[in-house]
């Protein structure tokens, strides 16, 4: 075989190996890359959620909490105490200390919005509410929370305001809440760089503020709570969540929004989808890499393994063909044996000639030379021993010619003169066993590539196993040629005893055979076999018991530079 087929398997066998090794390592992380990627996407966002809810009940509790003690206040102190201002701080100090100082202020305002005692840090006493939007707000219900706005003071802040109701006149107790404690109750909330916690109004005005500068976000937050005017798609103590593309930022951006204060407030929480899934994207990229290492790792050890392999086969095909030539080379030595009687015969008869005709001579010699016809009668002997030492000379010939060492080389072989040889060494055996070998061989038989050797030994074998199936009896042994699709065409037909059915099957296995023991070794059918084989032949046979058998064999003609068949053997 050349190198370029060991180099074709050795590819062969690498691109293999690594199909077989990397399919299963890249379908394993894939599916195992995408369950965990599920389910650790599945489990940030239950984390998410759970963390706003959290804080969405602290600041709810917050406020319900200092709502129910202005609440008390109103309802045990009654008016007459809330207007007496040192009554109304002795309160507000109560307050600060059970508070930690929440509560900003506290005050009292009349029906007209006019605030007529106060207690902390402002002057705040007299100040006209009758305009704010606050007291119109309370004027409709019991209890009101504003929105962060700054107010009379300046500052950010929002109040809790309660309404009562004495003798017949309505009074609003009010309280202004500590913005930067509130504040913190959700400035606190962060994950990551970029988690980040605040509250809306339903107009998309912050009431807290972002622990970062966030406000070329406003334009999309506030379409954000638009999109949740009336947060009606908020449920209870459930979080919406969303992860959509920030113009601000042109990031991904998971959004989790809870509404607190009764619906009037959302709390947002908002985290960019990288920062959030980092953790997933190391792995990702790790398992990556250790992908992209392992496909290396496997590259390379499927080229070691298949040079190394390649050489191995490379090796076990060289020792196959030396045992195959130490098998066909023991074939024919086998066949020499068998031709061994018939070549002796033929020999024989001419050395038997060639000794009586130099009796002759020695008779003649002893009568006298020139006594008589005696000259000629010499010469005549003479010429027939020369002619019979030809014909040894030429029997000899043909066996050394056939017994030489199998030498495989391909060579472009004539068929046709092949046979002749090989049908021409067998005739005295044939002779021997009553068998009449006829050719018919085609004319303009294309050549075929092939080991001469080699072919002698296949036609040789085949002649030889026909004249044995004939023998004692006799028969018919015809060898024909023919050329047809290509293929060059030689069937080998006798008339012997056939080959029965159940050992069709078996004939070209190693050691079979049907012959006494010590006639046959059982491996010329098999050599022929890979012989043909080797040469991309093909071999058949079909047999009837008693009436015959005939081998077909089929070898590809050579081809011209055009493709074609080159037919230049004659028949």
């Amino acid at each position: 075989m050349s190198n370029h087929y060991y180099h074709g398997l050795a590819k062969s066998m690498m691109f293999t190996i690594i199909l077989v090794s990397f399919a299963p390592l890249l379908i394993i992380t894939i599916l195992a890359g995408y369950q965990y990627s599920v389910a650790y996407k599945a489990k940030v966002i239950a984390h998410l959620r759970e963390l706003v809810l959290k804080h969405d009940q602290n600041v709810d509790t917050y406020l319900k909490e200092r709502i129910a003690e202005i609440q008390v206040l109103a309802d045990v102190e009654g008016i007459a105490n809330l207007k007496d201002e040192d009554r109304l701080k002795a309160l507000h100090i109560s307050l600060l200390r059970h508070h930690r100082g929440d509560f900003v202020d506290l005050g009292l305002v009349d029906s007209k919005g006019i605030q007529v005692a106060y207690a902390g840090p402002f002057n705040l006493r007299g100040a006209d509410y009758a305009n704010a939007d606050w007291f119109k707000n309370i004027q409709e219900r019991q209890i009101y929370v504003s929105d962060v706005f700054l107010g009379l003071r300046g500052v950010p802040h929002f109040i809790i305001a309660v309404l009562i109701e004495s003798e017949g006149e309505k009074w609003v107790l009010r309280t202004t809440l500590d913005f930067i404690a509130f504040n913190k109750l959700v400035q606190d909330i962060r994950i990551g760089e970029t988690g980040l916690a605040f509250i809306i109004n339903r107009k998309g005005e912050f009431q807290t503020t972002p622990r970062k500068d966030i406000l070329n976000e406003v334009p999309f937050l506030k379409d954000l709570a638009a999109r949740k005017k009336d947060f009606s798609d908020l449920l209870r103590r459930r979080a919406s969540i969303s992860i959509e593309t920030n113009p601000a930022t042109g990031h991904e951006t998971i959004f989790v929004i809870s509404q607190i204060k009764s619906g009037n407030w959302l709390m947002i929480y908002q985290q960019d989808v990288s920062d959030a899934f980092s953790d997933l994207n190391q792995a990702k990229n790790l398992a990556t890499v250790v992908l992209l290492l392992g496909g290396v790792a496997i590259i390379a050890m499927a080229y070691l393994m298949s040079k190394r392999m390649a050489r191995k086969v490379e090796m076990f095909d060289l020792e196959k063909d030396m045992m195959n030539e130490q098998v066909i080379e023991a074939g024919k030595l086998a066949s020499v044996g068998e031709l061994a009687a018939g070549i002796a015969h033929e020999i024989n008869n001419p050395v038997a000639i060639m000794v009586e005709e130099a009796g002759w001579i020695q008779d003649l010699l002893e009568e006298g030379l020139y006594v008589e016809d005696n000259e000629r009668e010499v010469s005549r002997a003479l010429a027939q021993i020369r002619s019979q030492g030809t014909r040894c000379k030429d029997i000899t010939h043909k066996l050394l010619s056939f017994a030489h060492k199998i030498d495989p080389t391909i060579k472009r072989v004539c068929l046709n003169d092949l046979i002749h040889e090989m049908a021409a060494l067998c005739e005295q055996r044939a002779k021997f066993a009553s068998v009449n070998i006829e050719t018919s061989l085609a004319d303009n038989l294309p050549e075929v590539a092939a080991s001469p050797s080699e072919l002698q030994q296949v036609f040789l074998n085949l002649i030889n196993n026909a004249i044995d199936s004939m023998d004692p009896k006799g028969g018919d042994l015809d060898i024909a040629t023919r050329f047809e699709g290509g293929v060059v065409v030689v069937s080998i037909s006798d008339t012997g005893c056939g080959i029965p059915k159940s050992n069709l099957s078996r004939i070209f296995d190693p050691f079979f055979t049907t012959k006494p023991v010590g006639k046959g070794t059982g491996l010329g059918l098999s050599i022929i076999y890979g012989i043909i084989s080797k040469m991309n032949g093909e071999i058949t046979v079909k047999s009837a018991l008693g009436k015959g058998t005939v081998f077909t064999l089929k070898l590809p003609a050579t081809k011209d530079k055009s493709g074609s068949c080159d037919p230049d053997c004659d028949g």
